[in-house]
């Protein structure tokens, strides 16, 4: 290399980088037109700039026409891909529409749509195009990954306004006169074991907690069933462990052990009692254990039990499962459930700014499934059905008072 470019080189070398483009190309140009014949070339070695550009910035020197405040002339530069190739916005748009899924004959109705893939295809249909430009297009038009959001509850029952209202007047007259109401259901069951728990936790940087993995445990893998109690006045929540299987005996018994540990302490004058359930699973209006087992609490208490289920499908609507549940769930996020003991742990010490106290224990105790209730048997229970959806809302009264 000539003398004279690596002096220019080491000359441009300090100011380049705080040049733009217009400004690099007119300096380039101004020690060209200084060097004289052959100078563009010695300059293009130096600063890299093509011929081209150079000799456009000698021309605007000499005819002094610089677009002023702008880099470059309007409509310079490289057209936007949408520009360029119309159709591809059309193209892109078609292959991620929701409807694609239902037409046997897209290609991409059983792929995932990763920006790779999209851009794979529209290269098939002949549009070059990147997976960096397919991302910063759907950006333009307004679209994000999006995750399954559930919101959708199935059909709605024509009385599910009304049992909301009823469920509603019940509680807020109950809580006026002083009866206490409890909001019950079954949290989901959990592994027992060094098993991936979701959410994420802080710990030491590259130090995760290691599990299995996989999530394929045999039938003897031991289970956790949590079944819960909120106590809507008291802002108290009372779970009870499981370790066998969740059946009406079970619901019923941790509601048993609820008022015998709290309930007769908060409320030592009740003499009635409301809950609020879900209409299915080991409380459900339909189920006849849970129903007897009630009759035998109203029986040993000498409460008359008032229940009120919520409408098929609406399970997220117990105050259970966002006063008490999903504070617990938020608790042992990214900790592996690997005993009982862990677990009873955990929800023992949840809490809120609230105020939210929990108590927590284990029930080791069997409660046997497929157990059949007669119609004899079914009898016996005293129940008095509402006016209003009686199969939802029932009062189960004592037949014999005997306090415990």
């Amino acid at each position: 290399m000539p003398i004279d470019a690596i002096a220019l080189k080491h000359k441009f070398t300090p100011l380049w980088s705080l040049l733009d483009e217009r400004a690099r190309r007119l300096v380039a140009a101004n020690e060209a037109q200084a060097l004289g014949y052959g100078g563009i070339s010695k300059v293009r070695r130096a600063c890299g700039l093509s011929r081209k550009a150079i000799a456009k910035g000698i021309r605007e020197l000499t005819e002094g026409n610089v677009l002023k405040g702008r880099v470059r002339r309007i409509g310079a530069g490289r057209k936007q891909t949408s520009v360029r190739d119309p159709e591809i916005l059309i193209l892109l748009e078609e292959l991620i529409e929701p409807q694609t899924r239902g037409d046997p004959e897209s290609p991409l109705r059983w792929i995932c749509k990763s920006t790779r893939t999209l851009s794979a295809q529209l290269k098939r249909k002949k549009h070059q195009i990147s997976h960096e430009k397919v991302a910063q297009l759907l950006r333009e038009r307004n679209y994000s990954l999006q995750s399954n959001r559930k919101t959708m509850e199935g059909d709605d029952h024509p009385d599910r306004d009304a049992q909301f209202r009823h469920i509603n007047a019940e509680v807020k007259r109950a809580l006026t006169q002083g009866i206490p109401v409890i909001s019950v259901d079954t949290k989901k069951k959990e592994l027992i074991g060094n098993y991936t728990n979701s959410g994420r936790q802080w710990t030491p940087s590259n130090k995760p907690l290691k599990v299995n993995g996989h999530d394929f445990p045999s039938p003897e893998v031991p289970r956790a069933y949590p079944y819960g109690i909120y106590d809507l006045a008291q802002n108290r929540g009372f779970v009870n462990v499981g370790t066998d299987h969740d059946t009406g005996a079970f619901a019923v018994a941790s509601i048993r052990g609820w008022w015998r540990s709290e309930g007769r302490v908060l409320y030592p004058k009740a003499c009635s009692l409301l809950i609020t359930a879900d209409g299915g699973g080991s409380n459900g209006s339909r189920l006849r254990l849970w129903k007897l087992e009630l009759q035998k609490m109203a029986d040993s208490t000498g409460l008359s039990i008032s229940v009120c289920h919520f409408p098929p499908g609406t399970s997220k609507w117990n105050k259970v499962e966002h006063r008490l549940f999903s504070f617990i769930s938020s608790n042992w996020r990214g900790q592996p459930l690997r005993d009982y003991e862990t677990i009873v742990n955990l929800i023992a010490r949840t809490s809120t700014a609230k105020g939210l106290q929990v108590t927590c224990r284990l029930d080791r105790r069997k409660y046997p499934t497929g157990l059949v209730i007669t119609d004899d048997e079914f009898a016996n229970v005293n129940m008095i059905r509402n006016t209003f959806h009686g199969d939802w809302n029932y009062i189960i009264k004592p037949t014999i008072r005997q306090l415990t």
